[in-house]
């Protein structure tokens, strides 16, 4: 796999336990062709709660192992996770936490665009946004393209941000 891919998306069926390096699913079909690959990138609990991790390999339709556990904290059975192909250079990135970075395809992009939406990105691709309180009190947004690119597929939940229509 590259240092990213193209999926904002890639697969979140089931719940997940994490003992180790080794991920444990329930209901889940890890092993089904074309969808999970060597370097995708696991988002583990709601809000990246405990944290995201690269994935090393697909053992079976239950079981994944992960290149490290360094960066999650302990994960219960019963865990919601996401599956993506986001850059594995912002796992751990001081500058955006796991769940400011998005996939963003071009729809959303002229989208956020046409409606001067506060979140508009300057392109399509991997971008990170952030938000923060100025000296006087006003919300003001950040947005960084972090990988340029118009092949963005596989739409997370994140239409808060970046409506698709």
């Amino acid at each position: 796999m590259s240092l990213w891919g193209n999926k904002d998306s890639v697969y979140s069926d089931g719940t997940i336990a994490i003992s180790g390096t080794t991920v444990t699913g329930t209901g889940t079909t890890f092993n089904t062709a074309g969808l999970i690959s060597e370097g995708d990138v696991i988002i583990v609990g709601t809000g990246a709660t405990y944290g995201e991790a690269v994935i090393s390999s697909v053992t079976n339709a239950t079981t994944i192992v992960l290149s490290s556990a360094n960066g999650l904290g302990t994960v219960p059975a019963g865990a919601a996770y996401d599956i993506s192909q986001k850059p594995i250079s912002t796992l751990g990135d001081s500058n955006y936490a796991g769940t400011e970075i998005f996939g963003v395809d071009t729809t959303e992009q002229s989208v956020a665009r046409a409606a001067n939406s506060q979140y508009r990105p300057a392109h399509a691709g991997w971008v990170g946004i952030t938000s923060y309180t100025d000296q006087h009190g006003n919300t003001r947004v950040k947005t960084e393209v972090l990988v340029a690119g118009s092949t963005i597929s596989g739409d997370a939940a994140d239409e808060q941000q970046l409506p698709d229509s």
